[in-house]
């Protein structure tokens, strides 16, 4: 019985010993926040922009990405082109400056692109594309290429990466077609501010653009808009695997004749690690541009390379034959 006591007596003390702990609890939480020993506040700077932002619903954008596309048939533009190749794959970035060129364009796929030699002039290389088939002439190199557009051999020769029809998608925003689906996506990026000079979040509208072929449903670009301007300034366009292969950025819109288009373009191939900036100097939409414009036939003498065919094979233009 004496034992009983002691183990009642014990528990009871317990207990008011854990009740009298929680009231202490109680109590400092109670003091603390009024003493402000250990408690703070600071002020957070606003990473937001403050830019008067336009509004516009999914089927608006759609019609002045449509109504836009509409008004541009041609192109003739003397643009700065500068070029660089490489990035973590191939561990080294090399830059090619100052080349002025000549971009020619007619839809529906028509597209020829010349460059030329910084001072002397001298053409560095000249591209056509029809819309499925390409060919590149490379006088420094002596090599005159021809091929698919869709077959891609990485070449240790930068220009030979390069596709004409990667510059023509990049440079005339399609119109979104009936048959593909639109999604509108409400995103954000980043951007200089232009009151206090400091990148902040502005936020944007994002059109997801659906497509589908006899494999399916396939993701195959987004359109991200300005909400200041209410104009497309990125574009990115994916492979069916969802992974992205051309990153387009319009920047600096001025009037031509009455046709808002960007002076500056900068194109991003991530997977072949190469980038062309496109500077206009001049710009004449909607002219007249002849069929003969964009035929390039083979130099004599030169060394003529086949990509369609595998392995690569090389010979020589009848010219240089005996």
């Amino acid at each position: 019985m004496y034992i009983l006591n002691f183990c009642y007596k014990h528990l009871i003390n317990v207990h008011i010993e854990r009740l009298a702990g929680y009231r202490a609890i109680g109590l400092l939480a109670l003091v603390l926040p009024l003493s402000g020993c250990l408690f703070s506040s600071h002020k957070v700077q606003s990473n937001i922009s403050s830019a008067q932002l336009k509004t516009a619903s999914k089927e608006e954008l759609i019609q002045m990405i449509n109504s836009q596309a509409a008004k541009i048939q041609t192109l003739l533009a003397t643009v700065d082109i500068d070029t660089s190749v490489g990035g973590a794959k191939r561990g080294k970035v090399t830059e090619y400056k100052e080349i002025r060129g000549y971009v020619l364009v007619r839809k529906p796929s028509m597209l020829r692109m010349i460059g030329l030699m910084p001072i002397v002039r001298n053409r560095a290389f000249d591209m056509v594309s029809d819309g499925e088939n390409f060919k590149l002439w490379i006088p420094p190199k002596n090599k005159f290429i021809v091929g698919r557009n869709n077959v891609v051999h990485p070449s240790t020769e930068p220009l030979a990466n390069i596709r004409p029809q990667q510059i023509y998608d990049s440079l005339l925003l399609r119109a979104i077609d009936p048959d593909e689906i639109a999604i509108l996506e409400n995103g954000s990026e980043m951007t200089l501010d232009k009151k206090n000079h400091r990148w902040m979040e502005q936020a944007d509208y994002e059109l997801d653009v659906i497509r589908h072929d006899a494999k399916g449903w396939y993701l195959d670009r987004k359109i991200v808009i300005d909400r200041t301007t209410l104009q497309a300034d990125r574009e990115f366009l994916y492979d069916q695997n969802g992974n992205v292969v051309t990153d387009t950025r319009y920047k600096d819109f001025k009037d031509y004749a009455g046709t808002s288009f960007p002076s500056v373009i900068q194109i991003w191939r991530p997977q072949e690690e190469y980038s062309i900036v496109l500077t206009i100097v001049k710009l004449q939409v909607n002219g007249p541009i002849k069929d003969e414009q964009f035929a390039l036939q083979q130099p004599p003498g030169s060394q003529l390379e086949r990509l369609d065919q595998s392995p690569q094979t090389s010979e020589l233009s009848p010219g240089q034959q005996h």
